[in-house]
């Protein structure tokens, strides 16, 4: 094989991993929002911004005369790798991105300090 097809092989992977991470996230969002409960005060939004490769789920509203402005997970998709930058529930969506095959070393938990990361089953940076 030549060169050129070589790098071509590469560049199509690298495509189609970016696209499938960005497949994973926003399906995990999706689903991890479903549950969430929306009235007519707070707001459960999803932000999916597949140009920039930033994705939250939040909640904004009001609750009585408390502001409600809450990030309740976020993930970024940079250098290749799926950043877990906020995780405000019980669930493990790190672990769930293992196993719709995403390999841990592309899994950075950015929630965590960066000497920690080391220390986690997943990439470090």
């Amino acid at each position: 094989m030549d060169t050129r097809l070589k790098y071509q092989d590469i560049i199509k992977s690298v495509l189609q991993n970016h696209a499938d991470y960005q497949e994973y996230v926003k399906t995990l969002l999706t689903n991890y929002a479903s549950d969430d409960v929306s009235d007519n005060d707070v707001e459960v939004q999803l932000i999916l911004d597949t140009e920039r490769n930033h994705y939250q789920w939040m909640n904004v509203g009001w609750q009585g005369f408390n502001r409600i402005y809450r990030c309740v997970m976020h993930f970024d998709i940079k250098d290749g790798k799926i950043w877990l930058q906020q995780n405000l529930t019980d669930r493990n969506p790190a672990e769930e991105l293992v196993m719709m095959g995403v390999p841990r070393e592309d899994i950075v938990l950015g929630l965590q300090a960066p000497y920690k990361r080391q220390y986690t089953d997943y990439g470090v940076a």
